[in-house]
């Protein structure tokens, strides 16, 4: 019976480690961040050249906000050992689907138009 204690209370303390490991508000991983719905009738009347130069100012700007949601689960997951709770998402993450929703468009467009990106 005394070997049993002890495992019975490393089982109990694994669970509650394990139930507040799921409540920690952790950000969302940037893979798993899809883009929001954007019309491509927004690019309608866009020429492909202005196209070609939009779509590569959206991976610019998709790469900076990878690399800012990527800092921001970095920081959370210092914060969540210390204090047990993480940051959560922010505007890196929304930005971050408006972001990918505007190249599904602009990439939309494109295809609709047949340009050619260079």
């Amino acid at each position: 019976m005394k070997k049993l204690l002890p495992r019975a209370k490393i089982t109990v303390t694994f669970a509650a480690i394990a139930a507040l490991a799921g409540c920690m508000n952790m950000p969302t991983p940037t893979t798993q961040i899809t883009g929001s719905y954007v019309s491509p009738l927004k690019y309608e009347s866009t020429s492909c050249d202005a196209l070609v130069a939009e779509i590569s100012a959206l991976a610019r700007r998709e790469n900076q906000l990878v690399a800012a949601q990527n800092q921001r689960i970095k920081t959370s997951e210092t914060q969540a050992f210390w204090y047990g709770v993480g940051q959560g998402d922010g505007v890196e993450a929304a930005e971050l689907a408006n972001v990918r929703g505007e190249r599904e468009a602009v990439t939309t467009a494109m295809d609709k138009k047949k340009c050619k990106a260079s």
